[in-house]
């Protein structure tokens, strides 16, 4: 099914808009994308597009990303995403979520399941998961420190951006995908960016928060991972059962940090039946 099927609308949480884009109706269970830094609802259309084939699709452009509110007094933490995740979805019906998670969509949506697993029935981690013992990377690092942050913010470029993300990407990201992160990348995200990085300090203690609320669940879950990623190292992959302990995983061997976006074939292949088997699946 085409992505032109997906209908966009804002919809508020606490007075903050978000732009989410959906298909499928009122169902009370949905397959539920949520994107990363810095990425918007845009990044899951292609998916989105097939998945609504078969299953009620809700992919939210988060605040600050996107063409949601960015607004400055925002709670950009990962407990503040979680929030105003569990918040949307209350306000559009979801009760079964299925989560399809990439980046700091992770934290995100893992926290907010660690919180409610008895509405989570199944995980998609794309390039993202469970990090114990996880090291900033190199442009985090820059963003967490006051002043070079600012200044790197403030000195992005298009031309910049499109070789920024050449690095760990050798099958290359296409350059409309890029362009439209860029795009979307305003002060508001850039401010976004900075706040959120420095108040994310303690990967293990959420691990820890994750671990106790969802082994014991037992998810049918798929772990997908572009092997080059320079973001979250590729070891990671396979670590993610030590969460879920049923996952699958599926390395690309010649995908980086994006490869729904530089191999979507690929990543449709194994997301596609994956969710398709789990949608009104019950457990026993």
């Amino acid at each position: 099914m085409p992505a032109s099927t997906l209908q966009a609308r804002h919809i508020a949480v606490d007075g903050v808009r978000s732009l989410v884009r959906e298909s499928g109706g009122e169902q009370g269970e949905a397959v539920v994308f949520v994107h990363g830094n810095p990425g918007s609802s845009r990044d899951w259309l292609e998916l989105a597009g097939q998945v609504s084939a078969f299953a009620r699709v809700v992919a939210p452009d988060m605040p600050g990303f996107g063409q949601s509110d960015k607004p400055a007094d925002f709670e950009y933490t990962v407990t503040g995403y979680a929030r105003y995740l569990g918040g949307l979805l209350d306000v559009l019906g979801v009760s079964r979520v299925h989560l399809v998670l990439h980046d700091f969509g992770g934290p995100w949506g893992l926290a907010w399941a660690a919180a409610h697993p008895e509405r989570l029935a199944s995980v998609v981690l794309i390039n993202t998961g469970a990090l114990p013992g996880y090291r900033w990377h190199y442009l985090a690092r820059i963003w967490r420190t006051p002043v070079l942050g600012e200044l790197f913010q403030l000195l992005a470029t298009r031309s910049g951006f499109h070789r920024l993300l050449k690095h760990g990407n050798p099958r290359g990201l296409p350059r409309d995908f890029v362009d439209g992160m860029y795009d979307d990348y305003d002060r508001g995200t850039r401010r976004a960016v900075l706040r959120l990085y420095r108040s994310t300090s303690d990967p293990n203690g959420l691990t820890e928060q994750l671990t106790a609320a969802l082994r014991p669940v037992a998810l049918p879950t798929l772990v997908i991972w572009g092997r080059h990623d320079p973001y979250i190292d590729v070891a990671y992959a396979e670590r993610q059962r030590e969460v879920f302990p049923a996952a699958r995983v599926v390395m690309l061997e010649q995908s980086g940090h994006w490869p729904y976006a530089d191999d979507p074939a690929a990543v449709a292949s194994a997301l596609v039946p994956f969710l398709r088997a789990q949608v009104g699946a019950r457990a026993c």
